[in-house]
Formats: C-alpha cells, structure tokens, sequence
C-alpha cells in the first residue's frame, strides 16, 4: 500500500516536471522571437522620469519679452532649495529676484551674466533628483566676512562722500583697466595676474547692494573670503584703491574721447534700460493730443496744518519703527486729486481701442492707482501708490517712504510700477515753477506739481499778507477730456489743498 501511494506521487511530480520544463521553452522561444522581431516592444513596470528639469523665464509684467541678467547667485552643480535665489534680472521697467520653483542641482546656465534673457525660455537647467553632495550647499552658503581681509579702518557712515564718489569710481575704471592691461615691470619679468576666486561674484545681498550703491563692479573686485567671495570691506578698501589711483599724477593721462583740436568728437553710448523704457513710452504718450491747463494755488493753511502735523509726530514717532516721522507736502496732494477723482471719474478711465472694430471706448476704473514720478539714479521712475481712495494721509506718507527708499535702491518690483491710473509729477523739490507734463499711456490725465514759493498778496482790507503760492499744471488726452472737465477737476483738488481741513469731513 504504502509503494503504491510512492510510486503515484513520484508520477505527478514527474508530470509536473515536464510541464514545467514546456512553459519554460515556450518562454524561451517567445523571447527569442521578440528578440528578432522589429516591432519587438520592452515592457517596464515605470515611466521614464526626466530628472534634468529646465526652469523657464515666466512674464515678470506688461508686454515685457526679454530682460538682462544683471548678475547670478548661483553656479553649475551648486545645491538649490525652493524658493531659493537664481539669479537679478533687469527688466525695461525694474529689478527683479528669480526665485527656483524646485529643489535640485544646477546642471547648467543658459544665459551669462550681461545677456538678454527670454521670457518663456530656459534660463537654468535643474537636476531636482541630483544627489547633493555637501560642497554643492556650501557654494550658495554666503560666508562671513574675514576679519583679517582688511586692516583699512573703513566706516559705512559717510554718505556724502560715498555720493561724491560714485561718479568718479565709473570713470576710474577704464584708467584702472587700461593700466593692469600693461604688464608690470618686474625684476625683468611679467608678473601674472592674480585669479579671482571661482566665486567672486556669489556674494551676500548686503555686499551686492553696497556694490550697486558705489558704481563698482563686483566680479572686478578680488574677493577675501572664501574662495574668493567679495565682502564689505573688499568693496571699500577697492574704492579708496581708485580714489588712490585718480589722486596719483600720471605722465600721460588717458581720455575717454581723444581731443582733437577744431575737430568735433563723438562717442555712442547705448541706452540703459530705464532710458529705453522712457523712450518707447515718451514715443508713445507724445502720439496722444495733449492739452495744458495751469493754476496758482495757495498753500498757506497747508502748510501751517503741515507744521502742526508734524509736531505731533515728532512727539509720537518711535525712533526705531517704521512710522513716518515727518509729513511732505506730496501726501495731502495724492488725497486731494482722489478725492477729485470721486466727482470726475473720466480722469482715472483709459482709453481702449478694440482690436476687431478699431472704435474707440472708455474703461472707468474702481480703483485710485495713483502714480508718482520720482527722480532715482537710474532715472525717472513712476511708481504706484494702490487704492489711495481707501488710504488716509499718513498712510500714503508711509506708502511713499516705501516705494522711494526701494527706487533709489533699484529694488522696485513690476508690481510696484504697474496699474497706474493718474500720475502725479512734483517737479518743485528739484526747482522749477512751471512745467508741461506729458501724460502717460493708459492714462488721460497727469498733475505736474511746480516749486513753493513766497509771495506778497493783499489781504482783507488791502493789508499786505504772506502767501506760500505753488504752480499747478495738468495735462490731458484731448481726445476723450475738454477743457471744462479738467478745470472743474481743477478746482476740486484747489479747494481742498487750500482749505485742508475738509479732509476731515471725508474721513472713513
């Protein structure tokens, strides 16, 4: 019984051998034949995954295509974070900070500093499954200033002389250029130029804005940090160098534009982007038919209402934060024209021309975008102070703070300089008693604010009184606004100004 039973499971172990044995051939010859055959497809339990992920340029504002690469903050295989910072671009209107949307290795730049950059094209190659090794985060990691770089007793608090010298520093640069382009004489031997570290140009935001400030150019400057990077005290210690340099006599000095005598010279010089900008957008805005109305206002009551303000704040003000201290004149003007624009909207509307038809239309807008000119060192800048409708006085004096300390710094984003309505452009704190703005594209209406002056005036009685008289001068598009709408407007904004007071009554 029980070699019965043996011999029966030794006969299905063999059946299930040899059936084994023919699926395994079977699967040997189907191989084989998806070896041989062309239309032979590779099976694979995952999709291929791209790792290398190019980061394109998105539109950074209005009708914008293409923007210079100022300067990068990072490099080929150094580790980046989200959100971490690419590179600054200079767009026609601003600066701007490109941020990495992933976390990853930068394999490769597309775009070398001083290049135009396309929007929606790559502008850095990110490997977002890269393994990060340890030095790739030390390349992006800003490293403290070397106490032992400088031994110059260098201070940042001297601001007049660091304006003084930030003409002479540009245009000391050629002379300095031209000089280390002759080989020094040396013991009868060339010397060789000292390398500057690979990241010379990585540096700290800080030290990137003292760059800006001085007119120096930073991937000049020989950095002490590590592996070369630029601190505070190399900038310094590389501006006294050229103010060093400029104070030595030469025997021959170089001049930019040779002098020929009675012959005229000239030199071509591109346009900067801020230059560029006014030029496409002054070209535009002098298509539009301008017409002019002037005023005399009188700012008597502002600007004892100003002095009382101001004692206030004076009093209340904490040193150490961020409210204003001190009222201008500029804030009381914003609220007066908002509050004009409330009794005549047509001067905050825009002109829109339909692409299909070519018949023209008025777009009213809600909002009070209000636009203020400023004189920046790269130029004229314009801007936007948002919903002035919703602000009180002292909330646009802070606002104004803001925008003007990011301008002079070249710091202002597309945001800040988009979406105006009306501009407002106070010529008088540079001098000038009249002026002819030109209005801007988008917009039907600009206010040019003239310089405060003293005059004598009869008072009640024929008593001779003293007035604080200033010059206000409006433009407008005179296809869309007559000449009656802009001086009841007009009027509007002078009756405030000249009797601040009503503000109050508007109070919300």
């Amino acid at each position: 019984m029980f070699l019965q039973q043996t011999s029966r499971a030794l006969q299905r172990q063999s059946a299930l051998c040899q059936g084994l044995r023919l699926v395994a051939a079977s699967t040997a010859s189907k191989r084989h034949h998806n070896r041989t055959s062309p239309s032979a497809r590779g099976f694979h339990a995952t999709r291929d995954l791209k790792v290398v992920k190019p980061y394109l340029l998105a539109d950074i504002g209005e009708g914008i295509v293409e923007c210079e690469i100022i300067q990068w903050f990072v490099e080929p295989e150094a580790r980046v974070e989200e959100f971490s910072p690419l590179c600054e671009v200079q767009s026609d209107k601003a600066s701007v900070e490109i941020t990495s949307r992933f976390a990853g290795v930068v394999k490769k730049l597309h775009y070398e500093a001083g290049e135009m950059a396309k929007v929606g094209k790559p502008l850095v190659d990110i490997d977002i499954q890269g393994d990060a090794k340890e030095e790739d985060l030390k390349a992006l990691t800003p490293s403290e200033p070397v106490a032992e770089a400088s031994k110059v007793p260098l201070t940042t608090d001297k601001p007049a002389e660091t304006a003084s010298t930030s003409g002479s520093v540009s245009s000391l640069r050629t002379e300095q250029e031209d000089a280390g382009a002759q080989p020094a004489i040396g013991n009868g031997e060339a010397e060789e130029p000292t390398p500057k570290g690979k990241h010379a140009a990585l540096a700290t935001p800080a030290v990137r804005h003292l760059s800006k400030e001085l007119n120096v150019d930073i991937t000049q400057i020989q950095g002490t940090g590590r592996e070369g990077r630029v601190s505070k005290e190399d900038i310094y210690k590389f501006v006294e160098a050229k103010k060093s340099a400029q104070a030595t006599p030469q025997a021959t000095p170089t001049y930019a534009i040779p002098h020929v005598p009675g012959k005229q010279q000239e030199t071509r010089t591109p346009l900067t982007k801020t230059q560029e900008q006014m030029f496409k957008t002054m070209t535009r805005s002098l298509a539009i038919p301008h017409f002019l109305y002037s005023d005399e206002i009188d700012f008597t009551n502002l600007v004892e209402l100003r002095r009382r303000l101001n004692r206030v704040l004076a009093k209340t003000a904490h040193p150490d934060s961020n409210e204003v201290a001190k009222l201008s004149y500029l804030p009381f003007i914003i609220k007066a024209v908002s509050m004009a624009l409330f009794k005549h909207p047509i001067l905050n509307a825009r002109v829109d021309i339909d692409a299909a038809t070519g018949k023209p239309s008025l777009a009213f807008r809600s909002q009070h975008n209000i636009g203020v000119a400023m004189d920046t060192p790269q130029g004229l800048l314009v801007p936007v102070v948002r919903d002035v409708a919703n602000l009180n006085v002292l909330s646009i004096a802070r606002e104004l703070v803001r925008l003007q300390s990011l301008a002079l710094a070249g710091r202002l984003s597309p945001q800040d300089m988009t979406g105006g309505t009306i501009t407002v452009s106070n010529i008088g704190n540079i001098g000038g008693t009249y002026l002819s703005p030109v209005v801007v594209e988008k917009e039907v209406a600009i206010l040019g604010i003239g310089r405060m002056r003293t005059v004598p005036a009869f008072g009640e009685g024929d008593r001779v009184v003293r007035k604080e008289i200033c010059n206000f001068s409006w433009s407008a598009d005179h296809r869309v606004v007559d000449g009656a709408t802009v001086a009841r407007a007009a009027q509007v904004v002078r009756g405030i100004v000249e009797e601040p007071d009503v503000m109050v009554m508007h109070l919300r």
